[in-house]
C-alpha cells in the first residue's frame, strides 16, 4: 500500500525510534529541524507527532518538549510498530514475549470457540486449513491461510473483544508462522497439529481443544529456537510472506 505524506513521515519517525536512533528519554529534534530532514511542513510533523503519541512511543508536554518513551510503554499490538521492530531486527525477546501471549490467550479461546462456534465458523476454519495444506502440497502463500486459521478460532469465540483481539493479533501471529514456515519441513509438520484444533472444535470438545493448540504452540516455540540458534534471517513483515513451494 503507498501511503500518504503523513503516513511516510510516521513511519520514518517511527523506524528511527524503535531502531534506537533516538534513545528513551531523549528529545526528538526541533521542528524546524524536522521540517528540513524530511521535506515536509510543521502541520505533517505535527501530525506524525500525534500519531506516534497514540502509539506510545513518545510524550510531549510543556518545557519537556517531545521525548521517546521506554519500549515498554510502546503499543505492541500496533502493526506498525510491529513493522517498525521487524525492519530494525526482531530480537530473542520479543519473539519469546510472543510465545508467552499465545499461551496465555489462544488455548482459552479455542475453549470458548469449541464451546460456541457455529457451522459457519467451523467451515471457514477448514477453508482456511485447506488453503494451508494446499499451499504444502503445491506451494503458495501457507502464511496467510495460517493467519485465517487462527483468526478464524478468535471469531468462533463469539466474543466482540476476543474477535477485535484477532485484527490487531495479525502481525503479531504473522511473526511466529513466518518463522515456523522458515524452517525446513515446518509447515508440513505442522499440518497434522492443525487439524486436531480444527477436529476438536468441530467436535465441540473444549478440553481436547485446549490440549491439541498447547501442541501447536508448542511446536512454534521449538521452531523459533531453532531459527535463533541457526542465526537465520528473519522474516520482514514489511514484505510479502514468502510463498512455499511444491512438494
Amino acid at each position: 500500500m503507498i501511503k500518504n505524506v503523513h503516513g511516510n513521515t510516521v513511519d520514518h519517525l517511527g523506524e528511527a525510534i524503535v531502531a534506537g536512533r533516538y534513545g528513551a528519554g531523549t528529545s526528538l529534534p526541533p521542528e524546524p529541524l524536522l521540517c528540513a530532514e524530511l521535506g515536509v511542513s510543521r502541520t505533517v510533523v505535527r501530525e506524525a507527532v500525534k500519531s506516534l503519541v497514540a502509539k506510545g512511543l513518545i510524550t510531549t508536554g510543556p518545557k519537556v518538549g517531545t521525548r521517546v518513551l521506554p519500549d515498554e510503554q510502546w503499543n505492541w499490538f500496533d502493526p506498525d510498530v510491529i513493522a517498525w521492530q521487524s525492519k530494525a531486527g526482531l530480537t530473542p525477546e520479543f519473539l519469546r514475549d510472543l510465545q508467552d501471549l499465545r499461551r496465555v490467550v489462544e488455548p482459552a479461546a479455542v475453549r470458548l470457540a469449541a464451546e460456541r462456534a457455529t457451522e459457519a465458523d467451523i467451515a471457514a476454519i477448514e477453508a482456511a486449513f485447506a488453503g494451508m495444506k494446499r499451499a504444502v502440497e503445491e506451494g503458495g502463500d501457507y502464511v496467510a491461510h495460517d493467519l485465517r486459521f487462527h483468526q478464524g478460532l478468535l471469531r468462533a469465540c463469539r466474543n466482540r473483544m476476543l474477535e477485535q483481539m484477532s485484527k490487531v493479533l495479525g502481525a503479531l501471529l504473522r511473526t511466529s508462522f513466518e518463522l515456523s514456515t522458515a524452517r525446513k519441513g515446518g509447515a508440513k509438520t505442522s499440518l497434522p497439529l492443525h487439524r486436531a484444533v480444527l477436529d476438536a472444535v468441530a467436535a465441540h470438545d473444549p478440553a481436547a481443544a485446549e490440549r491439541a493448540i498447547m501442541v501447536l504452540i508448542e511446536g512454534a516455540r521449538e521452531d523459533i529456537e531453532e531459527v535463533l540458534a541457526s542465526r537465520a534471517q528473519l522474516p520482514q513483515l514489511d514484505v510479502p510472506a514468502a510463498h512455499l513451494k511444491a512438494a
